[in-house]
């Protein structure tokens, strides 16, 4: 009872957070019935026709689902590799940095991009990568590499948005590894210089190793965002030229349902990829369980 007495105002500091959380996450999600009708806005649920799997059926047949589908699972696995590389990488360099106040620049510095929407960026990097006056063409030109249209060249494109959202996040992502950097003994490294080891083996034999459970646990848990390849930084930075290798799921859904008003196929295709979003996020929780020993409750 003293226990009860103890948790009871922080429970009831939870009631708007868990009213916020069913109005917006769970009574939306009973419009995912639309994806069985032929969903005709002025009849509502209940007075459109029922039609079963037939969206299914069609959303299969569309002659560009599996070139989304494979879109958005290559750009999403690039950003996850590069999102591991670049931060393991940035962190292992700030921690080799011993002037603390040129260290702590350089961290604000990378950490900066991550607080900036798509909105704002993306218009930096349509500047920024433009064929015309773009400091990075004009860059090229100036080494004799004739022009990339980076925004425009369906090939050069998919590539394009991994870069940017690696430079975007990456510096997020530095601060939790040199977090997991602080919880290295220090009598380690000291052991392994007296062994006459360097720089660079302490960092293989010590480093990493002291490293590996958070990289394993957010590798593991990063499984379940393979089909979330982004949809703010694509939907501002793409172009019908690019949609061989730049649409994705979550933009098809959009163009689908907003533009071309054929709502019970959008969410058919959006019910579709929930279900395979669920399974994954279930399997990385449990491998990130096995591996890294994290769980949630």
């Amino acid at each position: 009872m003293k226990v009860w007495k103890r948790q009871l105002p922080l429970h009831i500091m939870m009631i708007p957070a868990i009213i916020f959380v069913f109005l917006f996450s769970y009574v939306p999600m009973s419009g995912v019935v639309i994806a069985f009708q032929k969903f005709v806005p002025n009849r509502g649920w209940f007075g459109s026709e029922w039609v079963g799997l037939d969206n299914f059926v069609y959303m299969l047949n569309m002659p560009e689902i599996f070139q989304v589908v494979y879109n958005t699972v290559f750009i999403a696995v690039m950003k996850i590799i590069l999102g591991l590389i670049v931060p393991i990488t940035a962190a292992l360099l700030l921690n080799e940095m011993r002037t603390k106040w040129i260290k702590q620049s350089v961290q604000t510095l990378i950490y900066l991009p991550h607080f900036l929407s798509w909105v704002i960026l993306g218009g930096v990097l349509i500047d920024i990568l433009s064929i015309q006056d773009g400091i990075v063409n004009n860059m090229l030109g100036a080494l004799g590499i004739n022009p990339v249209f980076f925004l425009g060249d369906y090939k050069w494109f998919p590539f394009t948005l991994v870069i940017s959202d690696t430079w975007k996040e990456f510096g997020f992502a530095t601060i939790i590894y040199l977090a997991a950097l602080t919880g290295i003994d220090p009598a380690l490294y000291e052991s392994a210089y007296v062994d006459g080891a360097n720089r660079w083996k302490q960092t293989i034999y010590i480093t990493l190793p002291g490293m590996a459970p958070i990289i394993i646990m957010l590798a593991v848990l990063s499984l379940g965002n393979v089909l979330n390849a982004g949809f703010e930084q694509v939907f501002i930075l793409y172009s019908p030229q690019v949609y061989q290798s730049g649409d994705i799921i979550d933009t098809l859904v959009y163009r689908i349902g907003f533009m071309d008003a054929q709502y019970s196929v959008s969410t058919a295709v959006g019910l579709f990829k929930s279900v395979i979003s669920f399974f994954l996020i279930v399997t990385s929780y449990g491998l990130a369980y096995k591996y890294a020993n994290y769980r949630i409750f």
